[in-house]
């Protein structure tokens, strides 16, 4: 007898769907963690940056929109000390080893930018060592970590055996899925500094990483930015827009330690249906693209006869195309959840002197400027004896202040106070038997001073002005109440300290001078003397 053909079995089925089930779950994107931090200050010995905290909300967002990171799922710490940060990165931590527990495949990103000194970052006072953020990296329980650091000298970090200083790395292609492992990034070698750009309103190693997940670093034009084009793309610019600068030129770095096949993709342009579609018709060449602030959000190098997609977010912007001797500009709208054309059409010639970008110094205060409010307590007193003893008493004060810095220029503030104070006394005279009164104080001023920032210190000088109103209220109600109310010029001095977090302590001195004119013209003086607990919003 012939024997049958074996028939399938309900086991054989059974195996064949798990096996295409496990092929789904492994084909699904990993569920990524993002810590972000920037940091300004980065105490003694350095300099406030000007846009490491826009550089962080930048790529905070970024990763939100096109990097596949959930809400919950992301830390972004401004100004932030290194306890602050190791904080939030256990707290990720703790979350990813909870989904990998479930059997999710995770990636946790790291994103730094500020300062780096020593072989440690710098978050304002504090520090975090580079050799001990690696290990804590190195052992963190996500399949794939990739860390990203833009700070001065922060090459040391990838100073390892595999470490290489190079515009590309090779990465074998196919699917990312198995790819294990830690990269690292950074902005510089170990003995270069990273640059900001006033005209880019933020470093150049960040912008044109942002620049290149957007769309700019997808040479492939597959809608998605992968490690390797995102870091070639950063490299390329960067060294080119710093080789004439007085710093020199600027070599990012890159460290990476994978096992597996595959390329990291980092961000997908296509999870999105918005942005700006620069169409195949269109001219060739480096596009720019420009927000309200005046700051370039993006860039675009397009090639005859292709089609390039940059993920700009929501909102109006300005485009700029250069040409050898004149400027093509015009403005578009990305709309939500819309996909916008670029047209050519509504682009105009103009000359160099039009160009949108120039002028950004003057506009970046907007992005620079921040407020504080702070609680203020002092002592104010008249240099006249008579006049301290008898007619404006000595007197404490409370008040409130608000600082804007960085408005007119860069270290500059303008001060905003008000301040009561009061107290009991007795008036001697020889015709009255000491009538017992309340003198009153009110100050109003406003006052513009230059910080000279020194590490963590900042000495500031400065002009004031400022408006009394000083008041005697008697207990007898036969005797009138008595206000003086006057204008006074004068000058204040101190310095501010910056606490951990947010916080900063100043002392400072202040000095007036006052025309009163009541029954004789007379020229005083006073002083006040104060200290003020301020927080940075």
């Amino acid at each position: 007898m012939k024997p049958r053909a074996p028939s399938c079995s309900l086991s054989a089925w059974a195996l064949a769907l798990a096996l295409l089930l496990a092929t789904s779950v492994q084909a699904e994107s990993p569920r990524r963690f993002a810590l972000v931090a920037g940091n300004d200050e980065g105490g003694a010995d350095t300099r406030p940056l000007r846009f490491a905290r826009d550089d962080a909300r930048k790529m905070h967002d970024l990763l939100l929109r096109l990097g596949g990171v959930e809400p919950g799922d992301a830390r972004l710490l401004l100004d932030d000390d290194a306890d602050d940060f190791l904080r939030a990165l256990s707290e990720l931590e703790a979350s990813a080893r909870a989904a990998r527990a479930r059997g999710e495949r995770t990636t946790l990103l790291l994103y730094y930018s500020g300062h780096a000194k020593d072989g440690s970052l710098r978050l304002g006072d504090s520090q975090l060592d580079f050799e001990a953020l690696k290990r804590r990296l190195s052992a963190a329980p996500a399949d794939i970590r990739i860390a990203i650091l833009d700070s001065c000298r922060s090459g040391a970090l990838t100073r390892t055996k595999g470490a290489r200083r190079a515009p590309a790395f090779a990465i074998e292609s196919g699917a990312s899925r198995d790819a294990r492992g830690l990269v690292i990034l950074t902005s510089s070698a170990s003995d270069e500094d990273s640059q900001e750009s006033d005209l880019l309103g933020g470093s150049f190693f960040s912008h044109h990483l942002t620049s290149g997940l957007m769309g700019d670093a997808d040479r492939s034009g597959d809608g998605q930015v992968t490690l390797f084009e995102a870091y070639s793309h950063a490299y390329a610019r960067t060294v080119a827009d710093t080789a004439d600068s007085s710093a020199g030129p600027q070599h990012p770095t890159f460290s990476y330690d994978l096992a597996g096949n595959g390329d990291l993709v980092l961000t997908d342009l296509r999870v999105r249906d918005e942005g700006l579609l620069v169409p195949r018709t269109a001219p060739a060449g480096a596009y720019y693209f420009v927000d309200p602030s005046g700051a370039v959000v993006a860039e675009l190098d397009k090639a005859p006869d292709v089609e390039r997609r940059v993920a700009l977010a929501p909102g109006a912007y300005k485009v700029k195309r250069r040409l050898a001797d004149r400027l093509r500009v015009g403005e578009t709208e990305v709309r939500r959840g819309r996909t916008t054309v670029l047209d050519e059409s509504r682009l105009r010639d103009a000359p160099f002197s039009d160009d949108p970008v120039k002028g950004v110094p003057s506009k970046e205060r907007a992005l620079r400027t921040s407020w504080t409010l702070g609680l203020t307590g002092g002592y104010h007193s008249f240099f006249d004896a008579p006049t301290r003893e008898q007619l404006f008493l000595s007197t404490p004060l409370m008040g409130l202040e608000v600082g804007l810095h960085h408005y007119f220029r860069e270290d500059w503030r303008w001060d905003f106070d008000l301040s009561l104070g009061g107290r009991r006394a007795t008036l001697e005279l020889p015709t009255l038997s000491g009538p017992s009164y309340r003198y009153s104080l009110l100050t109003v001023g406003t006052s513009l001073v230059a910080e000279f920032p020194l590490g963590s210190v900042s000495p500031f000088v400065g002009a004031r002005l400022a408006y009394l109103v000083m008041g005697r209220d008697f207990e007898d109600a036969s005797l009138p109440d008595q206000f003086y109310a006057v204008l006074t010029p004068g000058l204040v001095a101190g310095v501010r300290w910056r606490l951990p977090g947010r916080f900063e302590l100043t002392g400072r001195a202040r000095v007036h001078y006052l025309l009163y004119n009541v029954d004789a013209k007379r020229s005083l003086g006073y002083w006040e003397l104060g200290a003020l607990v301020t927080y940075r919003l």
